[in-house]
């Protein structure tokens, strides 16, 4: 198993339980196919280009263990999903 590291911008006009929803959904898919080592909820914070016609979004770092192949699903899903607006997924030297 790799180390990886993601960071994902949920839309910031969802309500705090909603981010919680999402940051648990992702988390629980994590933990299925790996481990995740820690969850770092960064907070709002102003975006260099609006996407999606938000100016903000609300940043969250996922380090976590996982098989290689598990990354395309996850990223998959990532994509699939409403409430992220970007993600960005990279292995983390040992």
């Amino acid at each position: 198993m790799n180390k990886y590291e993601s960071v994902i911008i949920i839309n910031p006009s969802l309500e705090e339980q909603g981010m919680k929803d999402v940051i648990t959904k992702f988390t629980d898919l994590i933990n299925k196919d790996g481990k995740v080592e820690n969850v770092e909820e960064v907070g709002k914070k102003k975006l260099a280009y609006e996407i999606k016609k938000n100016s903000e979004g609300y940043y969250v770092i996922i380090t976590f263990e996982a098989n290689p192949d598990f990354i395309t699903e996850l990223e998959r899903i990532y994509r699939i999903t409403d409430d992220i607006m970007k993600f960005i997924t990279i292995r983390k030297e040992d």
